[in-house]
């Protein structure tokens, strides 16, 4: 029987020493170590590229966005030069904003009440901000004090 166990540790069947007890396969042998340690480099090497490349493509989405934007805006303002290459909405918006009058038209202004200036002036007290001249005008005088 001695004779099988000889073969059979031989073999690598059993796991015997050669001092008659049994030997334990330790946990981390050194190969284990070199391999984590070999692991560990590949997986700091990697980290770097990684987080930059994630920044990169956060910064493309950005600009990608940015860019959408300011192509809307140009379309915008595309869109506002062919309006105001019309002749009749420059007209328009003269009439409007400016409160022109073509020779020959007549041309009404209603004051209805709506805006804030007519019912102050129709309750006779002043507004809360005085006229752009008066504001000037005493900007001048505090400046022409002696300190």
């Amino acid at each position: 029987m001695a004779n099988d166990d000889d073969r059979q540790a031989a073999r690598g069947g059993k796991d015997s020493a050669p001092g008659g007890g049994t030997r334990k396969n330790p946990a981390l042998t050194s190969r284990a170590a070199i391999l984590a340690i070999v692991m560990c480099a590949i997986a700091l090497s990697l980290a770097y590229p990684v987080r930059e490349y994630i920044a990169q493509r956060q910064e493309i989405a950005d600009l990608e966005h940015k860019e959408r934007v300011a192509q809307k805006r140009v379309e915008e303002l595309a869109q506002r030069k062919q309006r105001l290459g019309d002749k009749s909405y420059i007209e328009r918006e003269a009439k409007r904003r400016l409160h022109y009058c073509n020779p020959g038209e007549k041309c009404f202004i209603v004051l209805d009440g709506g805006g804030g200036g007519g019912q102050q002036a129709q309750q006779g007290g002043r507004s809360s901000r005085p006229p752009w001249y008066e504001s000037l005008w005493r900007s001048v005088e505090a400046a022409d004090r002696p300190r």
